[in-house]
């Protein structure tokens, strides 16, 4: 928990004997969400009516999407359909998958008119597999989007409008929706506008939300880091800081991040994941910034964060 919040808790208490209820909702209250993986118990997908309306503009630029696939049946399909009955006509959406076994080609050859390009054949990985699918594409709007996550409906067009109407903007991303294996709700992620200095020290960016212009893919390398199996993105979201990009995060949902037993992020953290994250941290991090510093810009953040969250939970705010 931030220190901030601790200390604000521990001079309430000073102030007032509170009930032992009491105190424990004010501590649930104040926590942050961000970073936690379940909120409250599962519900029913909720996707406002005006997402499917976004209006649409005469300029349409191509976006390509790339989802890497292994063994992902129980989920692909689902995530397939989030991208393609977005109906968005510039779409260049390609599945590279690593040779599954399970079913995976049938649910691709079911999909097949409608795909931009699929594949299924043995790859190095996660990394390598989105190398070699955004090599078939040349849209100007680049993302991917892992085969169990999905995009939420009218996203491509938001962010099209967003980009058009925003030619100096390099990079967007938004809010995230968690849902469990059954596709239920089970938490949000109300994030802060964006802060460089946060992300040098935690990688907050939702990645299935994150689009980029592929000007700025090329002019950082034009490839995901393929010795990455668990940070690639925030390594990628690095390199694109360093290369003075700009970000934005919009005031939108748009994508939806499961959570299961056999999600690479649960069952790598604590071993892949923390090894690759020090190194980022090492690599990256402002060497005129001291580490008070970086901890008062995450303070700073997370504050944001819980007020942003409070007022969306309150009604206050509309995403």
């Amino acid at each position: 928990m931030d220190d901030s919040i601790r200390a604000f808790k521990k001079n309430l208490s000073g102030l007032i004997r509170l009930p032992r209820r009491l105190s424990q909702r004010i501590d649930a209250f104040l926590d942050p969400r961000i970073g936690k993986l379940f909120h409250y118990p599962p519900r029913p997908l909720a996707i406002p009516h005006y997402y499917k309306t976004a209006v649409k503009k005469t300029e349409r630029l191509p976006i390509a999407v790339v989802t890497p696939s292994y063994n992902s049946n129980r989920y692909l399909e689902e995530t397939v359909r989030s991208v393609i009955d977005q109906e968005y006509p510039q779409l260049q959406y390609v599945v590279q998958d690593g040779g599954s076994d399970d079913g995976t080609v049938e649910i691709l050859k079911k999909y097949q008119d409608t795909i931009f390009y699929w594949e299924s054949r043995p790859d190095n990985g996660q990394s390598q597999a989105i190398n070699l699918g955004f090599q078939k594409t040349h849209g100007d709007i680049m993302a991917y989007l892992n085969a169990d996550d999905l995009l939420l409906p009218g996203s491509l067009q938001y962010i099209c409008n967003y980009f058009v109407k925003h030619p100096d903007v390099d990079v967007v991303y938004g809010h995230r929706i968690l849902i469990d294996s059954d596709s239920n709700e089970i938490g949000r992620w109300v994030m802060p506008p964006h802060c460089h200095y946060t992300i040098t020290w935690h990688d907050f960016i939702p990645q299935e939300t994150l689009f980029w212009r592929r000007s700025l893919w090329e002019k950082t390398g034009a490839r995901i880091d393929e010795t990455k199996q668990f940070a690639m993105d925030w390594e990628l979201i690095m390199r694109f800081r360093e290369a003075g990009a700009r970000f934005v995060r919009l005031p939108r949902f748009l994508g939806a991040f499961r959570v299961h037993d056999d999600m690479k992020s649960i069952k790598n953290l604590d071993t892949i994941g923390v090894d690759e994250m020090n190194q980022l941290r090492k690599q990256y991090r402002s060497p005129e910034l001291s580490d008070q510093e970086l901890e008062g810009y995450i303070r700073k953040y997370l504050q944001k964060h819980i007020i942003l969250d409070k007022l969306f939970k309150l009604g206050f705010l509309r995403y």
